[in-house]
């Protein structure tokens, strides 16, 4: 039994130290570094591999193949031959039939006082077609398109334009319809037959944070299931026949192809730093659907239900959606995102608190025995059968239970994880006020007060939580954390330090509601014995 109250003690132990490995990883562990050059030049041959087909079956053999990079003229910029302007964004279409950038323009998405452009306008563009032969490909890369008008205003809530290009074996018809929300309608017709296949572009590279947040490829079949390479992942290719949709994203941000009605037959290509490169395979005659912007989930649901799949949350993405349609559904109540993280925290403590209730009576009753236990160690340490006996016997007459807080600690490890992942990825969060000072909620607290309140919370809660710790090194572990905790949470966004300050808020409300049952348990005990 004595290993058994040793477990609880480790499983905490283990609970906190996982937790400061896992967000020192994020912190500390530097992403990769990626090439934002505005001013690069760019060779179009090395942007993108070549595209061959290897047999004439058009679903399995869907998956390109990538051949040597072949010479090409360097191309310094690429004229913008279409622009379309609606109050949250613009798109600049390029001479190459490709979405080249998109700039968001509402304020919140701001970067270094300017809007945030979305592309790295050194990597492949969304709506660039590659086509199997070679020859084909390699004159599709120079040849210009032509559009049917210079500029689109959505003002009225779409816009449609028509691209052309005159290659020598075919020619391509690309119709584009434009919404308001960033998502668009495509028509692809040719007037030969010719394999070819559009892509996704790579991913956009908008997100300048310190954090190691997932960030690849995602692509959904219409049985559910879902084929997600993050960035570093990819190795060779992958066909993936009936697919929904195939989604190329960042923290915040995706650029996405889809069709819920017609399934896609897509592939994957490794390129660059073994990142994933998304094709959908094209037809003559070819209808689908796209989306280039942020992944918020009004938007999304909006255009389509299943299009919140493109969310995703790392390993706790089958626990951190439902705790983000709950934040979601208080956001909406409240009309506060602060105030949601607030009551989203209440709601988990009060779901949990009938296990934290049985977990922290335990320890105030194995408190009270501490000192019977170490007679009796003493008494039995060279019979351990005999010590294990007397032990239970002690944890029987006292209605004790060693391993009742393991339960709740367990709970809570998944809990958080998928919670930091909900805070830490939900872009909702970019530009949202909670009160006061804070006025970003997926940026630091700029004053460091919700750290520093966080860290004096954390200390006061083991004021007056039980502890039977006897281990010197434990003791000193939990004298320090919560100093290291601050220190780590200082440059953590605000919205997940205000989760974490009034988690531990609640938990000191719930350390006085139990510590005074316990008080009143004990009085009416001792009342009867007399």
């Amino acid at each position: 039994m004595e290993q058994q109250n040793d477990l609880q003690k480790r499983l905490l132990l283990a609970l906190v130290l996982t937790f400061i490995v896992f967000i020192a990883f994020d912190l500390f562990v530097p992403k990769p570094a990626k090439d934002s050059d505005l001013n690069k030049t760019v060779t179009t041959a090395q942007q993108t591999p070549n595209i061959v087909s290897t047999t004439s079956s058009p679903v399995a053999d869907s998956a390109p193949t990538i051949q040597q990079a072949q010479a090409a003229a360097p191309v310094t910029t690429v004229k913008a031959l279409t622009t379309v302007t609606s109050d949250r964004f613009i798109y600049s279409i390029d001479e190459l039939g490709r979405i080249a950038q998109v700039k968001m323009l509402e304020k919140k998405y701001n970067y270094e006082g300017k809007n945030l452009e979305l592309l790295n306008p050194a990597w492949v563009k969304p709506l660039e077609i590659r086509f199997a032969d070679a020859g084909l490909n390699a004159e599709a890369l120079k040849t210009p398109y032509t559009t049917s008008t210079e500029a689109i205003n959505l003002k009225d809530g779409l816009g449609k334009v028509i691209l052309t290009q005159k290659l020598s074996s075919t020619t391509i018809t690309k119709e584009l319809t434009f919404y308001k929300d960033g998502h668009y309608d495509i028509n692809i017709n040719l007037s030969e037959p010719q394999q070819y296949f559009i892509t996704t572009g790579q991913r956009p590279n908008a997100d300048h944070t310190m954090y190691m947040v997932v960030q690849g490829s995602r692509i959904m079949k219409s049985n559910g299931v879902v084929e997600e390479i993050e960035d570093g992942d990819s190795e060779g290719s992958l066909t993936v026949p009936n697919a929904e949709f195939a989604s190329a994203f960042d923290r915040y941000f995706a650029s996405v192809l889809y069709n819920f009605e017609k399934p896609l037959n897509v592939s994957t290509l490794t390129v660059d730093e073994d990142n994933a490169l998304l094709f959908v395979q094209g037809e003559p005659s070819f209808a689908l659907h796209g989306y280039l912007g942020p992944k918020e989930s009004n938007i999304l649901k909006n255009i389509h239900p299943k299009l919140t799949d493109v969310i995703e949350y790392g390993w706790f993405t089958f626990i951190s959606k439902p705790l983000f349609k709950v934040l979601e559904w208080f956001h909406n109540y409240v009309g506060n995102w602060g105030w949601a993280i607030v009551l989203v925290t209440l709601l988990i403590k009060l779901i949990l608190f009938p296990l934290s209730y049985k977990g922290m009576m335990s320890m105030q009753k194995l408190k009270d025995l501490a000192p019977k236990m170490k007679e009796i160690k003493e008494k039995y340490g060279k019979d351990p059968q005999k010590m294990n006996a007397q032990m239970m016997e002690l944890y029987k007459k006292h209605g004790a239970n060693p391993m009742g807080g393991c339960l709740p600690l367990l709970l809570q490890i998944p809990i958080f994880f998928a919670i930091y992942r909900v805070l830490l990825n939900a872009v909702e969060l970019q530009g949202a006020e909670w009160t006061l000072w804070i006025t970003d909620l997926s940026l630091m607290d700029p004053y460091f007060v919700l750290p520093i309140l966080m860290g004096a919370s954390m200390w006061y809660q083991q004021k007056i939580t039980p502890n039977t710790m006897t281990d010197p090194m434990q003791q000193k572990i939990f004298q320090w954390l919560p100093v290291v905790m601050t220190l780590f949470f200082i440059y953590f966004p605000a919205g997940l330090v205000l989760y974490w300050l009034v988690n531990n808020i609640f938990t000191i409300a719930q350390q006085f509601i139990i510590n005074n049952a316990y008080e009143k348990h004990k009085a009416t005990k001792i009342a009867s014995e007399k």
